[in-house]
């Protein structure tokens, strides 16, 4: 389970990115459901991550999660931020949105929680899991390190 997590956790990622950027174009362009402020922001973050995870793995670059932990990071506290609007545990006079649908219209909502702020959230900080396993698992197979993996695997 480990090796392969190891070898394809940035794969995972950038999956989970792909979907996430077409799950939003789907939202806006096929559903006609208009992002809000802080949607735009958070796809600002989102949709470099497909281009640089596509072009990292096809380079083979050890780095690269370096640009998507800082990408999917901010994408994340932005999310959290629309999430506590959304959720009401922040006033909606704390929110960004004065021109337009305002952060806090509903569209969807599975489930009785699953929202498309809640999405977003949910695929910055999968992304962010996925990278810090691939920074994780890679350091140390390259320093040799197989305690680091082996605890790892106890933890499974």
């Amino acid at each position: 389970m480990v090796k392969v997590l190891q070898k394809n956790s940035h794969y995972l990622a950038f999956g989970i990115a792909v979907i996430a950027t077409l799950s939003s174009l789907y939202f806006s362009e096929v559903l006609h459901y208009p992002p809000c402020v802080l949607c735009w922001y958070q796809r600002i973050f989102m949709y470099p991550i497909v281009l640089i995870l596509g072009v990292g793995i096809y380079f083979r670059d050890r780095f690269v999660y370096r640009s998507v932990l800082l990408l999917s990071s901010i994408g994340l506290l932005i999310s959290v931020y629309h999430n506590l609007l959304y959720y009401k545990i922040l006033p909606e006079s704390a929110a960004p949105c004065t021109l337009g649908v305002s952060c806090t219209t509903q569209f969807i909502e599975w489930f009785g929680f699953v929202t498309i702020p809640f999405l977003s959230g949910l695929a910055f900080a999968l992304i962010i899991i996925c990278m810090l396993l691939y920074k994780l698992l890679n350091k140390a197979s390259e320093k040799g390190n197989s305690d680091a993996i082996g605890q790892l695997a106890d933890c499974y």
